[in-house]
């Protein structure tokens, strides 16, 4: 699973189980190869589809495991020479914490195509929520719905990590933002990232859209799942676009799919899932700019130690967290 002379501390899971299987271990640090990078991870964030890995009912990956799909930290070796020590970097995807292990882990080898550097003064606990939260949104915009100014945006299921980055790169692009909630206590959060028209989620969005906007929106990201994706459709305009993106339901398929009932006449449906090589340097530079320059902001919602891993997949199943997870393992991660 790992390599090497030295120890790290890292989460380990044996079997699939509920949040107690996630266990913190001393296991070996591992030994970058050519072609590799080794990264002293300062931070990473928390995923649902780590919880999914965890419950076993992930679509690929292996036991044991160190879970993680994404972290965020500095270059310690890099045995080709693609990175200097020391450069900060953010790494997702590509196999992390399922087909070798992941981020839950003081350190982490990734292939180096994976390894994307960046430079900013903000903290860890920041900057370890970005990578997969960005990536995520950005290309839920770019390419699920080719968004461009002046359009109107609805995100289904608007207080998860990535509905908020999507509200704060849909204000960013000139949209007019729609978001839902079922909570309305949960307004004000919405509203504090931009969003114009908050919808409390009864069920039927499309008809509160519609008494705003009556022709329909221009584009939909969809992220609670299938069982409202029917009523998300019925809130785009003809030549609209629904882009499927997310699962907060846990309702991934549709049992009896007829899409002549579904899809209104001349409303398009996408999907978007991604990979780390889908975010560019340049655009995570300019996000991590927009946030230091006080235009944008990072939607964090709690932060932990690693030694409160149970708790952070207990909250983050029961949606406590309001935001995106972070577990910081920097310096000053430690200090709280």
């Amino acid at each position: 699973m790992t390599n090497g002379t030295d120890q790290m501390r890292a989460v380990v899971i044996d079997e699939p189980g509920p949040p107690s299987v996630l266990q913190v271990r001393e296991v070996p640090r591992p030994t970058p190869a050519a072609g590799q990078v080794l990264i002293r991870v300062k931070a990473f964030g928390l995923n649902r589809s780590e919880l999914h890995f965890r419950r076993g009912v992930g679509s690929s990956g292996s036991f044991p495991r160190i879970p993680g799909i994404e972290a965020t930290g500095v270059v310690v070796a890099a045995p080709g020479g693609e990175f200097a020590e020391g450069t900060p970097v953010m790494t997702m995807m590509g196999g992390m914490g399922r087909t070798f292990d992941g981020g839950y882990a003081e350190y982490v080898v990734v292939p180096v195509g994976q390894a994307i550097p960046f430079h900013s003064s903000l903290p860890w606990a920041q900057l370890g929520a970005v990578p997969e939260m960005l990536q995520t949104a950005a290309g839920s915009l770019r390419v699920g719905l080719e968004a461009r100014s002046g359009q109107s945006l609805l995100i289904r299921g608007g207080t998860s990590s990535v509905g908020l980055t999507l509200a704060i790169l849909g204000k960013l692009s000139g949209l007019t933002v729609y978001a839902t909630t079922r909570r309305p206590e949960a307004a004000e959060l919405l509203r504090s990232v931009g969003v114009d028209h908050v919808l409390i989620d009864d069920g039927n969005v499309a008809a509160q859209v519609r008494a705003i906007e009556p022709d329909g929106i221009d584009g939909a990201v969809e992220l609670v799942g299938v069982d409202v994706m029917r009523d998300t459709l019925r809130a785009v305009r003809t030549g609209g676009t629904v882009c499927f993106t997310g699962m907060l339901s846990d309702h991934w398929t549709i049992p009896e799919f007829y899409p002549m009932d579904w899809l209104p006449n001349g409303v398009r449906l996408t999907a978007y899932s991604g990979a780390g090589s889908d975010l560019s340097a340049e655009t995570l530079q300019g996000f991590l700019d927009a946030v230091e320059a006080g235009n944008a902001i990072i939607p964090v919602g709690r932060t932990y130690r690693l030694d409160d891993i149970v708790q952070a997949h207990e909250d983050m199943e029961a949606g406590r967290v309001g935001g995106k997870g972070v577990v910081d393992l920097s310096e000053e991660g430690r200090r709280h």
